[in-house]
C-alpha cells in the first residue's frame, strides 16, 4: 500500500515537460505561426432543427481581405467519417461536414470564411445570410440498443428468489463540458500534394486516416502533428466536422489555414459529456444478499455520431452490477439523438452513470433493512480468490481484491467512528452524511506500438503511438525505457504524435496508455536490448506490437459532508480515497491523474450543467452561466494505492487517469441522500446532479421531516 497525499519533494520524480512548459515554452496549436497562414471563421446554425432556404454569402465575398466564402458544394459535399460498431447501430445515415439542405443543432458549421486576418474573416462571417424554416422536433427512435439479462428471465425473478425489499431509484445526469484549458484548433497546410496538419488530437493515427478518406487520398500524403495539447478528456478522441473543412478548404485554395475555436464555440459544438436518465431497482433479502439487479439506462447522443460515440452507454451498461455478486440481471440501455450538439467520451464515458446507479442503490437498499452500508457491501463483493471473474455481461475482471479497497478506505476514513461522531453531530441539530462508492474501471484493450532506436551503448531514441494531453507520458516513458534498458534518461530522446516519425497507434484515450502503450515500449527495448547483446552493429531499431486484453482497476471513495439547513450549501468535510491500479511506475504522475479526475468528479456532482431550452437553444454557453471547480472548491483529498498487478500485461499496470470521475460522484450523492435521509425522515425524492445549494434546498423544503425508525445492523461475521 501507498499513500500517494504523502509523498514529499524528495519523492516526487522531476517531470521532464515542467521546465519547458512553466517557462512559456510550451508549444500549441493556438500558438503556430506559418509564413503565408490565412484564418477561417465559421458560420454556424442559429436553428436547432430547420431547412436552409437560402444562403447568400456575396457581401462576405466582396469584403476586406476575404479570400474565399466556401459552402459545401464548394468542398463537395463531404460527410463525416464512419464509427465504431461497438453496438448495433439502427438508424445508420451520413451527417454532412457543412450543412446542405438542412441544419441539425445550434452551432452546426454552414459556411467557411477565409480572409488574411481573423478580423477581417470574423467581419466577413457576419455578412453571411442565412434563411431558414424552422421544422418541428420529431422524437427519434434509439439509435443504439444495450440489453443484459441474466439468471432468469426478470419477469419470473420474484417467483424464483427470495427477495425480502426491492428499491427502486431514478437519477438525472446532465450533460457537462470537457471544458480543456486548450480549446479546439488545428492549421492545414497543402503543399506539394500532401497535407500536413497540426491538430490537438488524442488520435493522430485515425485523424490521418480520416483527413485521407475526406480528401480521397493515399495516408502516406497526410502528415498529422500534434504538439502540446492543453488538455482533452475525450473531447479530442475523434475528428471534428470544422478540421475536415479546413482541410480540404486548405488544398482547395492550395494555401495554410488556421482555425482556432473562441470558447463560445466550445460549449456550443464541441462534444460534451455524459447526459442520461438512470433508473434502477435492486432486491436484497433480509439477510443482505443483493438478488437481483433491474436497470434502465437511457443516454444522450446529439445531433451526430462521433467514433465513439456508441461508448458510454456500452460502458454503462456492460459494467453493472460492479463489483458485487447479483444473480438475475436485466439490464436495458438506449441511446437517443436529439437536435442538440454531439455527445462523445469524456473522461470515465459510462462509467460514471454505471456506478452512480448501483452504488447509490446499495445505499438506499442498506437503510431499507437497516443495515450498515459498508458491511452490505462486504458482504456480497465478488471475491479476491475468485479472480480472473467471468461477470454476468460476459466481461472478465483480471484481478483485484474488491474487499482489501474497501478495508482500507475504511480504516483511513475510520469509519465506524465517524458513524458514531455522525450521530452525535445530527443529535445537536447538524446536517452530516456519510458517502461511500465502491467502483470498477475498464482500462482499454486492443493494441498499441512503439519503437526504440539505439544509437549506441548510451543514448536511444523512443517513439510511441500514444501521445499526451498533459499526462506526462515524456517522462513515464523516458523512464520506463531508462530502466529497461539500464540507460541514463537524460540520454533517452521521445517522439510522440508525429504520423512520420511515431509508429502508427490507437492514441491515448481509456486509460490505456500505460497498460497497452507501455507495453509495447517495453517490450520494443527488451528486444533491443536482446539484440545489443547478441552483437548487432549499432544502430539497432526495433518497432513492437502488443495487443492486450482489458484490465481492470478498482476503488472506493469515502466522504463526509455537510449541509447548511438555511442555504442548502454542501460542504465536503473529509475524502479518503483508495484505488489499486496495478503497479505504478509513476507516484507521482498517478496521484496528479487520480487528483485531476477527482476535480472533474466533483465538477459533475456539485456544479457543471449544459442546458437546453425547448427550442434547442444552449442556454449555459458561457462560463458565466456554467460553473466549473475552482481551486478553493476542492476538498482535500487523502489518496492511498494498492497494488493488485494485473495479468494482461508485462508491466502488470492498469489505467488510473478516469477513476476519480467514476467514484467521487457516487461517494458525494450517497453522503448527500444520507444527511437528507437523517434530515428528513425518509429516502428523499429525485435528487440529481448537479447538487447545488438550490437543488438541496429545494428539497429539504419541500419535505415534511419525520424521524427515522430504523437502527443499523451489522452483517460481520453472519
Amino acid at each position: 500500500m501507498t499513500d500517494l497525499s504523502t509523498l514529499t519533494a524528495t519523492d516526487r520524480p522531476h517531470r521532464r515537460e515542467n521546465t519547458r512548459l512553466v517557462t512559456g515554452q510550451g508549444r500549441y496549436v493556438h500558438n503556430l505561426q506559418l509564413a503565408g497562414m490565412q484564418n477561417a471563421v465559421f458560420v454556424r446554425s442559429d436553428y436547432a432543427f430547420a431547412k436552409l432556404l437560402s444562403v447568400d454569402v456575396s457581401s462576405a465575398q466582396s469584403a476586406p481581405g476575404v479570400l474565399a466564402v466556401l459552402t459545401a458544394q464548394d468542398l463537395g459535399h463531404p460527410n463525416l467519417p464512419d464509427i465504431n460498431p461497438l453496438l448495433p447501430q439502427q438508424n445508420k445515415a451520413s451527417f454532412a461536414v457543412l450543412a446542405t439542405d438542412q441544419v441539425h443543432y445550434v452551432g452546426q458549421p454552414i459556411v467557411l470564411v477565409v480572409a488574411q486576418t481573423l478580423r477581417q474573416a470574423q467581419d466577413a462571417a457576419a455578412l453571411v445570410l442565412v434563411d431558414y424554416e424552422a421544422l418541428a422536433d420529431q422524437v427519434a427512435e434509439p439509435t443504439f440498443y444495450s440489453n443484459y439479462t441474466t439468471g432468469s428471465d426478470s419477469r419470473l425473478v420474484s417467483a424464483t428468489t427470495k427477495t425480502d425489499i426491492t428499491v427502486t431509484l431514478n437519477i438525472t445526469c446532465p450533460r457537462v463540458s470537457a471544458m480543456t484549458m486548450e480549446p479546439r484548433a488545428c492549421v492545414a497546410r497543402w503543399q506539394d500534394s500532401t497535407l500536413t496538419c497540426w491538430l490537438g488530437t488524442q488520435t493522430p493515427s485515425r485523424s490521418q486516416a480520416n483527413l485521407a478518406q475526406a480528401l480521397n487520398i493515399d495516408a502516406t500524403h497526410v502528415h498529422v502533428i500534434t504538439p502540446d495539447v492543453g488538455g482533452a478528456f475525450g473531447a479530442k478522441s475523434s475528428i471534428y466536422p470544422e478540421e475536415i473543412a479546413v482541410a480540404l478548404a486548405a488544398r482547395k485554395l492550395q494555401s495554410t489555414l488556421r482555425w482556432a475555436a473562441s470558447r463560445s464555440e466550445e460549449f456550443l459544438s464541441a462534444y460534451q459529456g455524459r447526459g442520461a436518465r438512470l433508473q434502477g431497482q435492486l432486491g436484497v433479502t433480509d439477510t443482505g444478499q443483493l438478488t437481483q439487479l433491474s436497470a434502465q439506462i437511457n443516454t444522450e447522443l446529439g445531433a451526430w455520431l462521433p467514433y465513439s460515440a456508441a461508448v458510454p452507454l456500452r460502458n454503462s451498461t456492460r459494467i453493472l452490477p460492479g463489483p458485487y455478486r447479483v444473480e438475475h440481471l436485466n439490464i436495458q440501455g438506449q441511446a437517443h439523438a436529439s437536435h442538440t450538439a454531439p455527445v462523445n467520451i469524456f473522461r470515465g464515458a459510462g462509467r460514471p452513470e454505471a456506478t452512480l446507479l448501483i452504488e447509490t442503490l446499495l445505499e438506499t437498499a442498506a437503510r431499507a433493512i437497516g443495515a450498515d452500508p459498508v458491511e452490505l457491501r462486504r458482504l456480497n463483493l465478488i471475491a479476491a480468490q475468485d479472480m480472473p471473474y467471468l461477470t454476468p455481461t460476459g466481461e472478465t475482471f483480471d484481478s483485484g481484491d474488491f474487499a482489501a479497497t474497501l478495508s482500507l478506505a475504511s480504516e483511513k476514513f475510520d469509519y465506524f467512528a465517524q458513524r458514531t461522531e455522525q450521530q452525535r453531530r445530527q443529535q445537536h441539530g447538524e446536517v452530516v452524511g456519510i458517502g461511500v462508492a465502491l467502483y470498477v474501471e475498464p482500462c482499454g484493450q486492443g493494441w498499441e506500438s512503439a519503437s526504440v532506436t539505439l544509437h549506441d551503448s548510451q543514448r536511444a531514441t523512443i517513439a510511441s503511438g500514444s501521445p499526451a494531453q498533459g499526462q506526462g507520458h515524456a517522462t513515464t516513458f523516458i523512464d520506463l525505457a531508462a530502466h529497461a534498458l539500464s540507460y541514463d534518461r537524460q540520454h533517452i530522446d521521445i517522439n510522440m504524435g508525429d504520423t512520420e516519425t511515431c509508429p502508427s497507434g490507437v492514441g491515448t484515450l481509456a486509460s490505456r496508455s500505460m497498460a497497452i502503450g507501455g507495453s509495447s515500449l517495453f517490450n520494443a527495448c527488451k528486444e533491443a536490448l536482446a539484440k545489443r547483446d547478441q552483437g548487432d552493429p549499432f544502430p539497432i531499431k526495433v518497432s513492437t506490437r502488443f495487443e492486450s486484453k482489458e484490465t481492470w482497476s478498482n476503488g472506493c471513495v469515502m466522504v463526509r459532508i455537510k449541509i447548511d439547513a438555511d442555504t442548502g450549501q454542501l460542504t465536503i468535510e473529509q475524502m479518503v480515497w483508495a484505488d489499486d491500479a496495478g503497479n505504478i511506475l509513476n507516484p507521482t504522475l498517478a496521484y496528479d491523474q487520480l487528483i485531476g479526475g477527482a476535480a472533474q468528479g466533483l465538477g459533475q456532482a456539485l456544479m457543471e450543467a449544459l442546458r437546453y431550452d425547448e427550442h434547442g437553444q444552449l442556454i449555459t454557453g458561457s462560463l458565466m452561466d456554467y460553473a466549473i471547480p475552482r481551486a478553493q472548491d476542492m476538498p482535500t483529498i487523502d489518496v492511498y494505492s494498492l497494488h493488485t498487478a494485473s495479468t494482461t500485461n508485462p508491466l502488470g499496470v492498469k489505467g488510473v487517469g478516469e477513476a476519480g470521475c467514476i467514484g467521487v460522484p457516487a461517494a458525494i450523492m450517497n453522503a448527500a441522500r444520507d444527511a437528507l435521509f437523517a434530515y428528513l425522515g425518509h429516502e428523499p425524492p429525485e435528487l440529481a446532479f448537479p447538487l447545488t445549494s438550490e437543488n438541496i434546498w429545494l428539497t429539504m423544503q419541500s419535505q415534511n421531516k419525520i424521524q427515522p425508525t430504523f437502527s443499523i445492523r451489522d452483517f460481520q461475521g453472519e
